[in-house]
């Protein structure tokens, strides 16, 4: 059963059949981060197996296997074939230390391999629910985290850079073995706001006219395709300060392609309703990124031209009033504002999320960088950008926020010596008093920090 929705937020079945080759639910626009799938499900007696499949460009098999009394999570793709397994339990492995949105791999109790502790049981009745946070997949069985499994990178063949395999690339879900499925649904669904087609849009919701402006400060927010909950919280929340109403500060969403035609659809209509939204000429991938970084320069140089450029994520919360008084003292040329690493490495562990292989940095540390969630730079160093990129003498480096860090350096050694300006508030990990910038923001948290805003007139967090 699917609801009348295009983008519909949950669908269901009951009493499934798995002998066919059907999917058990079709996602018509993906899924999202704290989207969640649920199986309710008994084992069969003679079985030595069942799988969870999550389709679309290949993206998860979970095989729960009796013989072994063992959980195998992986991945596959057509061009890169099977990934790293990872099994549960570890038996000692390094895996057994790495956390996956702050969970562990392995549940310890399932770790010790006995009858009682293993999470499925011949005969039993589960249920079982697979959630989606922002670094991985997990796990839940009758209330309990069993296992976690990180994002995977795959090479893409036609872009030649890294994918990785979130829950927005997951099309259908497919089960398979021995198991009689007694009912499957999948909850908090990506779904746009149902008023983009209708003439009754609120006009503060849409992105005000620029024209004749002076722009101070362009705020370029990267988000994903079916990331619709997050930009009408951002559109209600913070991005209706007056600054943002009357010009002097704009703001764009900078959005790539998705996979799904529907989520294409969805998105064009959301652009012409609100105005806000600027597309890239390619389809979202996490390898990618720093592309956006160099369309931000572009947009920031020649379409919209501003003193101020800002990159920020979908998920935090900017204080544009307080980052518009602390700009005042700022210099207005050679500048990097934010969060500063001054002093980091390269991540050689593989099995992290920000893993860099020599070949992709082989010195052991990094130049200057502001951290992702929010940082700032000025105009001359974005034309230094944009002039690079033309030139096609502009190093890509997947993790975006090094790589701006890398540009500057560039910037810094041949053109003029850059101002590197630390400020602690701009948390990159959630929520502290005070602050600037808050990461790790659900839209129920932008609501309500706004509305502490309105009613209290101080930055205080929500949780």
């Amino acid at each position: 059963m699917v609801s009348r929705r295009t983008c519909p937020d949950f669908v269901n079945a009951a009493d499934v059949d798995l002998s066919g080759s059907r999917p058990v639910l079709e996602l018509p626009c993906g899924l999202t981060e704290d989207s969640s799938i649920t199986f309710v499900g008994v084992p069969d007696e003679h079985s030595r197996s069942f799988q969870i499949h999550l389709l679309g460009s290949g993206v998860l098999r979970y095989d729960v296997n009796f013989s072994k009394q063992s959980i195998v999570q992986n991945t596959w793709t057509e061009r890169s074939g099977w990934g790293e397994e990872v099994r549960c339990p570890c038996h000692g492995s390094f895996k057994n230390y790495i956390v996956v949105d702050e969970l562990p791999l392995c549940n310890e109790q399932t770790s010790r391999i006995t009858l009682d502790d293993f999470p499925f049981l011949k005969g039993s009745p589960f249920t079982a629910t697979l959630w989606f946070g922002l670094e991985g997949f997990h796990m839940t069985v009758n209330g309990r985290h069993e296992t976690s499994f990180p994002y995977r990178e795959v090479k893409n063949d036609s872009t030649k850079s890294l994918q990785k395999l979130e829950p927005w690339l997951v099309s259908a879900v497919k089960v398979s073995g021995g198991l009689k499925l007694l009912s499957a649904s999948a909850t908090r669904l990506p779904v746009p706001d149902e008023n983009h087609s209708s003439l009754a849009i609120e006009e503060k919701l849409k992105a005000p006219s620029l024209s004749g402006t002076r722009i101070t400060l362009l705020v370029g927010v990267f988000s994903t395709g079916n990331n619709f909950k997050r930009r009408m919280a951002l559109r209600r929340s913070w991005m209706q300060y007056e600054a943002v109403r009357s010009g002097e500060v704009a703001v764009r969403f900078l959005i790539g392609l998705h996979t799904n035609e529907q989520v294409n659809l969805e998105m064009w209509r959301e652009a012409k309703a609100y105005g806000d939204i600027q597309f890239m000429p390619f389809v979202d991938y996490y390898g990618l990124l720093s592309l956006k970084t160099v369309a931000l320069c572009i947009l920031g140089t020649k379409v919209i031209p501003a003193k101020y450029i800002m990159k920020t994520d979908d998920d935090a919360f900017v204080r544009i009033d307080e980052l518009l008084l602390s700009l005042k003292d700022k210099p207005s040329s050679a500048l990097l504002y934010g969060l500063i690493s001054f002093d980091s490495s390269p991540d050689r562990e593989k099995g992290s999320k920000w893993y860099i292989r020599k070949e992709e940095w082989p010195l052991d540390s990094y130049p200057p960088w502001a951290h992702g969630p929010g940082y700032i730079i000025t105009q001359d160093i974005a034309k230094f950008v944009v002039k690079g990129h033309l030139e096609r003498d502009l190093r890509l480096f997947k993790l975006e926020d090094v790589a701006i860090g890398i540009w500057i350096q560039q910037y810094n050694q041949t053109v003029k010596r850059v101002k590197y300006m630390n400020d602690k508030r701009f948390h990159n990990s959630g929520c502290k008093p005070n602050y600037i910038l808050v990461h790790y923001q659900t839209p129920r948290l932008l609501l309500c920090l706004w509305e502490k805003l309105q009613k209290e007139s101080q930055s205080v967090c929500c949780e």
